[in-house]
């Protein structure tokens, strides 16, 4: 009688250990990624340093690529994939859809599931007219079964715009031109006698 009292316990508890599991109540990237947009302003004031706009920088290029891989794993036909693409293209200054080419073909030919923005370096490069803002970033490319497909190097121009709400300073992000050539460190080699 006591073994059985003692099964029946056990068993009693099991269930109730089973039943008070504790759920995963986490964002799902779907959810995440319906609502980015390229709405967000920033406030001039806390931009003072060069690691904010690092952050944000890396940020925007990682929302970019979400919604790549996003578009690239849909049917392209769809309602939701017509929204995914304007979001997408609402990262760039000039809405072009041949800035968004080269981005999708590169995600498609190696078949892209996620993608994850690595290490980043912002830079400006001054003209005789203009201060230019660059990016140079590594992202890494995994496969559906998230296996590590290849890690690339690529840069990009960005453009903060003034963005005035209210009697407070903000701007918006926007790409210039992504997934640009870097342009060669070295002197070229000439002639020598």
């Amino acid at each position: 009688m006591k073994i059985l009292n003692s099964i029946f316990f056990s068993m009693l508890l099991f269930l109730l250990v089973i039943s008070c599991k504790k759920e995963n109540s986490s964002v799902s990237d779907l959810e995440t990624l319906r609502k980015n947009t390229n709405k967000m302003s920033y406030p001039v004031t806390k931009m003072d340093s060069a690691q904010a706009i690092s952050f944000i920088t890396k940020q925007k290029i990682q929302e970019l690529f979400d919604l790549s891989t996003l578009y690239t794993s849909g049917h392209r036909d769809t309602e939701i994939d017509s929204v995914i693409y304007s979001q997408m293209n609402s990262y760039f200054l000039i809405q072009d859809s041949q800035k968004l080419k080269p981005i999708l073909l590169q995600l498609d030919s190696l078949k892209v599931k996620t993608a994850k923005v690595g290490d980043i370096q912002v830079r400006k490069e001054y003209t005789k007219n203009d201060t230019l803002d660059f990016a140079k970033f590594n992202v890494e490319y995994y496969d559906k079964d998230n296996k590590f497909i290849g890690s690339f190097d690529k840069n990009a121009q960005y453009i903060l715009k003034p963005y005035p709400v209210k009697f407070k300073k903000e701007f918006k992000f926007y790409f210039v031109n992504f997934d640009i050539p870097s342009k060669k460190d070295s002197i070229s080699v000439g002639v020598t006698k």
